[in-house]
């Protein structure tokens, strides 16, 4: 690495810095609260008893699934213009990876459910629990302990797939490598740099995810 470059380096270590503190960590937890959300409604549907929620809940799924993240961002940022409704970059880049969230984790808070025995149900109801109070006071707690370590690992890949918002002109940290990459003509430095930035993201939530399970751990075993 040349003298330019280490310059270069420098010069854009603190735009790309902000542009991940001020956009790309902001639209993670945004687009992660709403999209968590979306699944425990989704995942509560598709365990329910409702025959048309339930088709329309696990039609959601499979689409959001099976198809790219990408060609969804394109289709709302570009697509719904034609039919009439124009979205702003922030809007489409929010609805985009929040029903991407929704749609995966939705799986992940269904199959938690699942997997506490039946006997809590049957133990609630014995003690006079409606099936509402049931499901909120003794299934999703314990629920919400097993679907922790795959949450964190969901979460942690939306800090990276945030990256693909920059294709809608989403100002975020890959944006920005973008534009500085094209102005000084070294795209291999800034790149590798905003992959250590994210780097560096991804292991600090690595941390966070690993000291809440160790606390639930705790918790559970006392």
């Amino acid at each position: 690495m040349n003298d330019r470059q280490i310059e270069i380096l420098l010069d854009s270590f603190w735009p790309l810095l902000k542009a991940g503190v001020l956009y790309t960590i902001p639209l993670t937890l945004i687009t992660f609260a709403l999209g968590l959300t979306l699944a425990i409604i989704t995942a509560l549907v598709r365990l329910s008893s409702w025959k048309i929620p339930k088709l329309i809940a696990s039609f959601y799924v499979w689409v959001i699934r099976g198809t790219p993240l990408l060609v969804q961002l394109f289709i709302i940022f570009y697509g719904l213009p034609s039919v009439g409704i124009t979205l702003d970059v922030y809007t489409t880049a929010v609805i985009g990876l929040s029903l991407s969230v929704g749609a995966y984790c939705s799986e992940i808070v269904r199959a938690a459910i699942l997997s506490i025995h039946k006997g809590q149900w049957e133990a609630a109801q014995s003690l006079g629990m409606t099936r509402l109070q049931t499901l909120r006071r003794v299934i999703l707690p314990q629920a919400a302990r097993v679907s922790v370590p795959p949450l964190g690992n969901a979460f942690i890949s939306l800090v990276k797939d945030t990256s693909l918002v920059a294709i809608v002109t989403f100002t975020d940290m890959f944006k920005v490598a973008q534009q500085i990459s094209a102005v000084t003509y070294e795209p291999m430095v800034i790149f590798c740099e905003a992959a250590v930035i994210y780097l560096a993201f991804s292991t600090i939530l690595s941390t966070l995810q690993n000291y809440l399970e160790k606390r639930l751990e705790r918790s559970s075993a006392s």
